[in-house]
């Protein structure tokens, strides 16, 4: 793939943060590095990133964000203020029981822990 500054500005925004931002979010910071960007090169950037593994995205009920943490994870979602904390918690299933029992082959997994972070105690 050639290198692209613009997709090399997104990808260091996003790295640069553990706050798990949208797209609007990285697209404001952006226009502060390269005044001219438009918000469909961000997006056309963000997926190619995703694509290559350079970040993930993650499906927050009706948002998408942006994840600069490649490793796999589960997130702490804070249901007052929505917050996103990564954690180190690993998944604990059985993957021949899922795909005896269901019939389906386990890639990856996802799970939010959703509870109220320490500003909502």
């Amino acid at each position: 793939m050639r290198y692209s500054y613009q997709r090399e500005v997104i990808r260091e925004i996003i790295c640069s943060t553990k706050s798990h931002p949208t797209a609007d979010w990285v697209y404001s910071e952006a226009k502060k590095k390269i005044d001219n960007i438009s918000l469909g090169t961000v997006y056309r950037n963000l997926k190619t990133l995703e694509e290559i593994g350079s970040i993930q995205i993650i499906y927050d009920e009706n948002l998408i964000r942006y994840d600069g943490n490649t490793e796999e994870h589960h997130h702490l979602k804070c249901s007052d203020c929505g917050v996103l904390i990564d954690t180190n918690l690993k998944s604990n299933f059985d993957e021949k029981d899922i795909v005896s029992k269901y019939n389906f082959k386990p890639e990856k997994t996802k799970f939010f822990i959703i509870g109220k972070c320490n500003k909502h105690k």
